[in-house]
């Protein structure tokens, strides 16, 4: 067993900045939803060039609200991809709808716009699509079809924050975005996320059903402007962002870009230390798209058996390598088989994926020393000399 530190998978790059601006918010007294919420909110929507922006307390949230917001209820279902991590689905089910799952492209790993239109029933209202690692789905085929078919387009952008898409940023094209500022992701407010919305009434719903579905700033009930009344307009739920939160993003935001540089390295370095291996690799983001180089995914074998997979990823966690699994097909885990009848082998392209994916650390702090050190360990699994 390896003796060196453990390298943290997905750890937040934080520095001197986050702790003043967190002990700043602390010496305020004012903790909970407040001014640096809505500071964050406008300097996100800005930086995105969104039409309208509500912090909320996670990417679930957004995604739940933004799917309540879009009407959708019981008997009504919402098409989304088979690779993805469970709260896409769990966000559309606790709304009331009905999950549908179609499979990948094999090699982009995102939704499959002919899988999405041969989904499409009576019952279909929504397609919520997912850029996985932080390349941008088809979203010129999505969007037209969603537009054809009279659906609507929710993008969950939980990995794609910088992810552009022929010069539109991702969570602008559909009627909703929602993005996540999880400790792992490329902004991190610890726990929290962001709902985009194309229409201001749909916005100023989310902001009402994200505090309990009371009227608008009832956040500044307590301030020193006077107490405000407020009136429960909607049946609202308890997921809003505090300050405290959004001032950790208004740090993470000044650095995005300068954080973004440093991945890029990051991703050259990976792509030339693992070229020779038995791997495949990350393919090429698409012309006239950005990637967010949120994860670096590499797929160990054919996917038939997860047991190679399982065994490197053994092995660089036995060198204090902290690694991923992005994702096991959602139709793998057994509450959905049970409640939905979902086959694994229905969706093979995700199946393959899901059973032979590992993702390496890929965080802005990531050192270089560090990085020889997951290439080293990956190649040594893989009975490849140290050096490429």
């Amino acid at each position: 067993m390896s003796t060196d530190p453990f390298i943290i998978f997905g750890r937040p790059a934080l520095g001197a900045e986050e702790l003043a601006a967190v002990q700043a918010v602390l010496e305020s007294r004012w903790l909970g939803t407040g001014p640096k919420v809505a500071e964050f909110e406008r300097r996100f929507r800005d930086y995105r060039r969104a039409s309208h922006a509500v912090a909320v307390g996670s990417c679930t949230a957004a995604l739940h609200l933004a799917i309540v917001a879009a009407g959708i209820g019981p008997g009504d279902e919402v098409i989304t991809t088979a690779m993805t991590f469970c709260a896409t689905v769990n966000a559309i089910v606790n709304a009331g709808g009905t999950p549908v799952i179609v499979d990948v492209d094999p090699v982009t790993q995102n939704i499959d716009p002919a899988a999405v239109r041969a989904a499409v029933t009576p019952r279909t209202r929504a397609i919520l699509c997912v850029h996985f690692a932080g390349r941008s789905c088809d979203l010129d085929a999505l969007d037209a079809l969603a537009r054809e078919k009279g659906l609507v387009l929710i993008e969950d952008c939980a990995h794609a924050i910088e992810t552009e898409y022929h010069g539109r940023a991702a969570g602008t094209i559909g009627a909703f975005g929602c993005f996540s500022f999880y400790a792992t992701k490329n902004i991190t407010t610890g726990e929290g996320g962001m709902v985009f919305a194309r229409r201001r009434e749909d916005a100023e719903r989310i902001k009402r059903l994200a505090l309990h579905g009371m009227s608008a700033d009832a956040w500044k009930r307590f301030g020193d402007e006077g107490y405000k009344h407020y009136y429960v307009v909607d049946r609202g739920f308890k997921c809003n962002m505090m300050d405290l939160q959004a001032a950790l993003g208004l740090c993470q935001l000044e650095r995005i870009e300068q954080h973004y540089a440093q991945r890029e390295q990051l991703w050259a370095r990976y792509m030339h230390g693992l070229a020779d291996l038995p791997l495949t690799l990350p393919a090429p983001p698409e012309p006239g798209t950005r990637h967010a180089l949120h994860l670096f995914t590499v797929l160990v074998g054919d996917g038939r058996d997860h047991a190679e997979r399982d065994r490197v990823l053994a092995a660089l966690t036995r060198d204090r390598i902290g690694v991923g699994v992005h994702y096991l097909a959602i139709a793998e885990h057994p509450y959905y088989q049970d409640r939905y009848g979902w086959r694994p082998e229905d969706c093979p392209a995700a199946l393959a994926i899901g059973r032979g994916t590992l993702s390496l650390p890929m965080q802005a702090d990531l050192g270089e020393a560090e990085q020889a050190r997951v290439i080293s360990s990956l190649r040594r699994a893989l009975g490849a000399a140290p050096n490429p």
